[in-house]
């Protein structure tokens, strides 16, 4: 289930290029989470507490309002398939944080298999002729700073909030943020023809609403890093509908790479799934009355 999240976010370029008017990012970021969000705020009519607003307006700037202006940002100054290599380093970026915060090893595999899916989306994505432009590299890499905290303080700071508020005040929140970024960026939108407005209901219902509901329900239920590596599916997914609709090309070193970022995808849920059936010592010590 939260694998369709990203497969979601992936159908996100073709949507924007092809039903948008160009060259309005933070608009379309803001039409995409601020309704998603006032619809799942009014539909779970959950209130957080109070000590609950300063822990989600951090994950609400993080997951959503930092995140979305930075991977714009990225967007408009890198190829689409360098901003993504960038953006694959996520699941290493919270095996790092588990280390750090948790004092938790991460698995070898686990690691060889992110940097297996590093290496397999440069194959299926960058061309020769990529610019590194360091605005938007400095973009790409910090905005894969934010998800991947963002994603490891989700988890971390479960709270019994219902996983609808839960994504819902986040999305409002970030959406806020927006607001003014999109006033002082983005020029006026014109008058929207019928395929426009489908475009954008499309990203806020689905892209919005349904993803991230999947994906928050996922962060609750699953290891960061199991989480973080479902990522690589949304470029994955993007290259997949592009040659499906568009015709766009894929060659046998594209066809390798996809393969190595689906290997690279089931070996780190295989092994987060193996981490998280074996008990720990203090679980071991509960049930058994004795330490391991």
């Amino acid at each position: 289930m939260t694998a369709l999240a990203p497969a979601i976010w992936g159908s996100t370029y073709i949507v924007t290029t092809e039903l948008l008017p160009p060259d309005r990012p933070f608009i379309a970021a803001v039409l995409r989470c601020l309704p998603a969000g006032l619809l799942l705020v009014l539909f779970a009519r959950h209130l957080p507490g109070r000590r609950e607003w300063g822990r989600l307006l951090v994950l609400a700037a993080l997951n959503i309002g930092f995140f979305q202006a930075l991977l714009f940002v990225a967007a408009y100054r890198l190829p689409g398939g360098l901003a993504a290599v960038v953006g694959a380093i996520q699941p290493l970026l919270v095996m790092g944080l588990v280390w750090a915060v948790d004092r938790r090893q991460p698995a070898a595999l686990a690691v060889w298999a992110s940097l297996m899916g590093i290496v397999g989306m440069a194959a299926l994505l960058l061309s020769p002729d990529s610019v590194w432009d360091p605005i938007g590299v400095t973009a790409a890499l910090t905005g894969a700073i934010c998800m991947a905290a963002g994603n490891f303080l989700a988890r971390r700071w479960q709270t019994n909030i219902p996983v609808l508020a839960f994504t819902g005040w986040q999305l409002l929140a970030g959406g806020l943020m927006l607001v003014p970024v999109a006033w002082v960026a983005d020029p006026p939108l014109p008058v929207l023809t019928p395929v426009q407005w489908l475009g954008y209901a499309y990203l806020s219902l689905v892209g919005a609403l349904l993803a991230y509901g999947l994906w928050f329900r996922g962060i609750a239920r699953l290891t960061p890093v199991a989480v973080s590596s479902l990522g690589l599916l949304s470029p994955l997914t993007a290259v997949i509908l592009g040659w499906a609709l568009l015709g766009q090309a894929m060659g046998g070193l594209s066809l390798v790479g996809l393969l190595m970022v689906l290997g690279s995808v089931l070996a780190v849920q295989w092994q987060a799934g193996r981490a998280s059936s074996t008990p720990r010592p203090t679980e071991i010590t509960l049930a058994t009355g004795r330490p391991a």
